[in-house]
């Protein structure tokens, strides 16, 4: 469906869905450290939905960017992440791994709230109206389920690995947080050699089949 737009269209319909997608991913993680006593990210000003608080020009721009001019079928990006000090938390193995959860549960909520849009535009059933509503509405959904997606994945410092982590005894957890430096270039390898498409693929046709089925698509 999106192919039939050229490349000026396609970005103007991405743009807010990837950056709101994005920003309030860490924005969620920096509300849910505070409700677990770490003000952290509030103290700094990030529990804001002003984007420009929260760009990493090569992760909210460029990759997506690229990855949209290319036309892999595949967009996701990152943007700066919101500062959590875990020292502030109660349990902080067991707090840090929910704060991690709620980056992809804001994630899916917004994946709804973009479904619910593009069933308006459905309904409404007016070209003009409804064709930019159910190209937002899909533009946002897409997003919104990747991120929730890769972020689930067990590769520190992405929220999956915090998550694990939770549950895994002391030393453990220790040593395989070790791998947190090396956790950027692994995600790259796996997009440059289309690993990631191949994990990801079956899980994102299912949920994208439900948000879809919701939008009415």
């Amino acid at each position: 469906m999106m192919n039939d737009l050229s490349l000026i269209q396609r970005i103007i319909i991405w743009i807010l869905p990837v950056v709101f997608a994005i920003t309030v991913h860490e924005v969620a993680h920096g509300w849910v450290a505070k409700k677990y006593g770490d003000n952290t990210a509030s103290a700094l000003g990030r529990l804001t939905l002003n984007p420009l608080k929260h760009i990493d020009w090569f992760g909210t721009v460029i990759l997506p960017g690229l990855l949209l001019v290319t036309g892999t079928g595949f967009i996701f990006g990152w943007a700066k992440p919101v500062p959590v000090n875990a020292r502030n938390f109660k349990k902080p193995l067991h707090d840090m791994a929910i704060v991690a959860a709620a980056g992809p549960i804001a994630n899916l909520l917004m994946a709804t709230a973009w479904a619910l849009l593009a069933r308006l535009g459905v309904t409404i059933g007016i070209e003009a109206v409804s064709l930019p509503l159910i190209y937002m509405g899909i533009a946002g959904i897409s997003i919104n389920l990747v991120l929730a997606l890769v972020n689930l994945l067990p590769i520190p410092p992405l929220d999956g690995s915090r998550i694990l982590t939770g549950f895994l005894p002391g030393r453990l957890a220790w040593q395989y947080n070790r791998l947190e430096p090396y956790g950027f270039y692994i995600l790259i390898a796996l997009l440059y050699f289309k690993l990631l498409n191949v994990i990801l693929e079956y899980p994102l046709y299912i949920v994208q089949n439900v948000f879809f089925s919701i939008a009415g698509l």
